[in-house]
């Protein structure tokens, strides 16, 4: 049963960095694509970034590249999201995602509970 614990959320100042993680658990992930997707309040869900479990190959929504950077740890099981420059619209609910590579990349089967990030002025 594929398990995923997300991390590492709070409260941070606008222009400050969090780094979120994501523990994984339950089977072995190669062949298998992790993301992050974010909801805010009163909004969809949106797509972040995702990672190829093996290949290490990420792929970023265009609005946040160059802040954000996905990347995993396979001797953990575990990946992160590292946010810089955050901005008050960053404020959301992160969700770590998975499935298979042969999955659709917008609609991973597998969710965490989700972390809070909450940017201030």
């Amino acid at each position: 049963q594929v398990q995923l614990t997300e991390s590492g959320g709070g409260l941070v100042q606008a222009g400050g960095s969090l780094r979120l993680s994501c523990a994984a658990s339950g089977r072995t992930f190669s062949s298998w694509r992790m993301a992050w997707f974010r909801q805010a309040p009163g909004k969809e869900r949106e797509f972040v970034a995702h990672i190829g479990w093996n290949s290490g190959n990420a792929y970023y929504a265009d609005s946040l590249k160059g802040r954000f950077t996905i990347s995993r740890d396979s001797a953990k099981n575990t990946v992160y999201l590292q946010m810089n420059n955050l901005r008050l619209a960053d404020t959301a609910i992160y969700y770590c995602a998975a499935d298979r590579l042969t999955s659709a990349w917008y609609r991973p089967n597998y969710w965490g509970q989700g972390t809070q990030v909450t940017v201030t002025e």
